[in-house]
């Protein structure tokens, strides 16, 4: 899977939520920095290229839909994200948010009890 830019992310956001969309549909959900019509139409063509996005033909129009889940995606990103800085290590992820205290201790606790449980 190739890695998406930031605005072909965004846009599959979009695509995920609304689940089947024609271009005019995804640019209706852009709220800021909206790009012109053919430009998002050329980003989500490129999804498309990436193995993203298929579509249904209806004439010249294309209604899109994502091919890759947000749960698959989210998992590539996730482990990607680990492996390059985090030097592979759940250890270091965890010890990370808890440094920059965005994870609290209680929340540490659930996280022991459900690995406890496996």
């Amino acid at each position: 899977m190739q890695k998406l830019t930031n605005k072909e992310e965004q846009i599959m956001h979009i695509l995920w939520k609304l689940e089947k969309a024609f271009v005019k549909d995804v640019l209706a959900e852009i709220k800021n920095d909206k790009p012109h019509y053919n430009t998002l139409s050329t980003i989500i063509r490129n999804l498309e290229e990436k193995g993203y996005v298929g579509y249904n033909a209806f004439g010249k129009t294309h209604q899109y839909f994502p091919i890759v889940t947000k749960e698959d995606y989210k998992k590539r990103f996730m482990n990607t994200a680990i492996e390059n800085y985090f030097n592979n290590s759940y250890k270091n992820v965890v010890s990370f948010f808890a440094k920059e205290e965005k994870i609290s201790v209680e929340e540490l606790r659930e996280i022991i009890e459900l690995i406890e449980k496996k």
